[in-house]
């Protein structure tokens, strides 16, 4: 099997990266951080994925971006709630974490040298997401090119380092069909911005908004919500 690192956050998009990498035949080695994001939940459903969905390994990283700030994700910024498409639509919103997934695939880019693995998965989106800009085709392009020039692995190895952004240009409706298609099971994900300590979602930040606007549009249920029951806020 070709060996292929995939980022994975736990979240609703990078479990579904993985799962696809898997179908393709891919020998999976999964990359989750710690960044000092607002809370760990995250990190604990990559765990059950990786588990799931049975990578060769899952390795962890520590990186504290909150020594620099500048997000609500890794600082003592508010994390926005209850806006519309159209807000999310407008600019870049404070949940961006700066050169994040610049960051994370350098990282994987060094592992898959050592792994002597020219596939790298990550599971970016352009159409519904909040509007980073490192979730955009012209972005994963230039790494891309970048990654081939930077490298040994791409100076002298035989295959050309290649980025892999399969969900890059579905909605959240078609990335939830495809993992549903693929037998991936929703309920051990974790898309929310600012769970509870028990991982409730708090259904009112833009990852669960668009969380449950993919949903609605696969005409499926979100099994993590039925995990809490009635009660769920």
């Amino acid at each position: 099997m070709t060996k292929a690192v995939i980022l994975l956050s736990g979240g609703l998009d990078s479990a579904t990266t993985l799962a696809i990498a898997g179908a393709e035949g891919f020998e999976a080695y999964a990359l989750s951080f710690r960044y000092g994001q607002r809370h760990q939940i995250e990190i604990e459903s990559a765990a059950r994925v990786a588990q799931a969905l049975q990578v060769t390994e899952h390795l962890v990283l520590d990186i504290d971006l909150r020594r620099f700030g500048g997000s609500a994700l890794t600082g003592d910024l508010a994390v926005p709630k209850d806006r519309g498409l159209e807000q999310m639509e407008e600019g870049i919103p404070v949940t961006y974490v700066p050169a994040r997934n610049t960051v994370f695939l350098s990282c994987a880019l060094a592992w898959a040298e050592v792994l002597e693995a020219s596939d790298i998965f990550i599971g970016v989106n352009a159409l519904d997401y909040s509007g980073y800009p490192d979730c955009r085709p012209e972005y994963i392009a230039a790494y891309e090119r970048m990654a081939n020039l930077a490298t040994k692995l791409g100076i002298e190895g035989h295959r050309s380092i290649e980025i892999h952004a399969p969900l890059i240009q579905l909605t959240k409706a078609q990335i939830i069909r495809k993992g549903l298609g693929l037998g991936l099971d929703y309920a051990l994900t974790c898309s929310c911005y600012d769970p509870s300590a028990d991982g409730r979602p708090c259904r009112r930040c833009d990852a669960c908004r668009l969380r449950a606007k993919g949903f609605a549009e696969a005409g499926a249920a979100d099994p993590l919500l039925a995990g809490f029951g009635p009660s769920a806020p």
